[in-house]
């Protein structure tokens, strides 16, 4: 039962459950009653997506020493108490609950995403996939 991660807006794949996307923004152009059936997630949780400033720097990272400083400063943000928490429910959850959680980076490997599951992994999360 674990957690995949997934490209909002792509298909969804087998055995993914609930899709959660953990983006500041939802995606443009699109209703919200169809963020679901478009493929872009069920479950909104913008609480765990970088500030935007933050944003800015990751997506602007060109250098391993440039995404190391953004990953230090992520990592910075969801030490807080509220984030913490949140973050010890979906490792818990994923012990016994299928979700995915998602970003709209094609890629992941170079996303947010990728520090998220580090620290989800920290507390003791378990992942499906763990090729991005």
């Amino acid at each position: 039962m674990p957690i995949q991660v997934v490209q909002l807006g792509t298909a969804r794949h087998q055995d993914e459950g609930i899709r959660i996307g953990t983006v500041r923004r939802p995606p443009r152009g699109v209703k919200k009653t169809e963020y679901a059936s478009q493929n872009w997630y069920d479950v909104w949780l913008p609480e765990v997506a970088p500030s935007p400033e933050l944003m800015k720097l990751g997506q602007s990272a060109e250098t391993e020493k440039e995404w190391d400083i953004f990953a230090r400063k992520y990592r910075r943000e969801l030490a807080t108490p509220e984030k913490s928490r949140t973050l010890a429910l979906l490792a818990a959850f994923s012990t016994t609950s299928d979700f995915s959680i998602g970003c709209y980076c094609a890629d992941l490997s170079r996303c947010h995403v990728s520090v998220l599951r580090e620290i989800l992994k920290e507390q003791g999360a378990l992942f499906k996939n763990s090729g991005e």
